[in-house]
């Protein structure tokens, strides 16, 4: 089982989208747990206070320290020389930002073997730079800005859980998708329904043909043939 665990500001974003494959089915099996962390209970004041001005100005404000810090202790991932050692490499401490490694199918590989994985999600301008003192590595989802880390967040959990064993219908799927090692292509072969015939478009005749091995060559060659898209 891989566990979740979230520090957020607005944990019904990621709560929302928990009730929906494939976390739905990954949580009634068993595969994974999601545990949401409010960072506003972790305030350093009586008016619910996360965030401040950065020191030297700039523009906005950035989430505190001292939150962050205790939200990880809180969940036995911290102490005041930083993260504790990690000797068997089951959990990882993750701060989304737009300054990490970039998030692929290989690295969601790589999470999918944890145990636990801690998501901390930024807001408005960002984090105390400290927080990286607590944290194991620092991961963007793309070359773009976004409001704050829960999409992020839930870009890795999805990524990550429909990995598990259990969670997809046809565990093999997960093996020829886009981006996967299995793949024969960096983007997955294109695919079709019925109808065979739609204004004109129709299916190519080799996959209604019912010849396996050569519906199996067009499917590997396929990924340098894209249909080129109008527009």
């Amino acid at each position: 089982m891989t566990k979740f665990n979230v520090i957020t500001l607005f944990p019904e974003l990621i709560e929302n989208h928990l009730s929906y494959l494939p976390f739905k089915k990954a949580v009634a099996h068993g595969a994974t747990q999601v545990k949401l962390v409010n960072l506003r209970n972790y305030a350093v004041d009586s008016y619910g206070s996360v965030d401040d001005k950065p020191y030297g100005g700039g523009v906005g404000m950035l989430l505190r320290v001292e939150p962050i810090y205790h939200a990880l202790q809180d969940l036995g991932l911290a102490k005041e020389e930083g993260r504790p050692e990690n000797k068997v490499g089951k959990n990882k401490i993750v701060l989304l930002s737009p300054q990490g490694k970039k998030f692929t199918q290989k690295r969601a590989q790589i999470y999918s073997k944890l145990e636990e994985i801690t998501l901390i999600c930024g807001r408005y301008e960002g984090v105390d730079a400290r927080v990286e003192h607590f944290v194991d590595e620092l991961v963007s989802v793309g070359d773009y800005i976004l409001s704050g880390g829960e999409l992020g967040a839930l870009i890795i959990m999805e990524s990550v859980t429909r990995l598990l064993p259990g969670v997809l219908e046809k565990e093999s799927a997960a093996l020829i998708e886009s981006f996967s090692d299995n793949a024969t292509g960096k983007y997955e072969y294109p695919q079709y329904t019925r109808p065979e015939e739609f204004m004109g478009l129709k299916v190519p005749d080799i996959l209604l043909s019912g010849d396996h091995k050569k519906i199996a060559k067009w499917r590997e060659d396929s990924p340098r043939n894209r249909v080129k898209i109008k527009g």
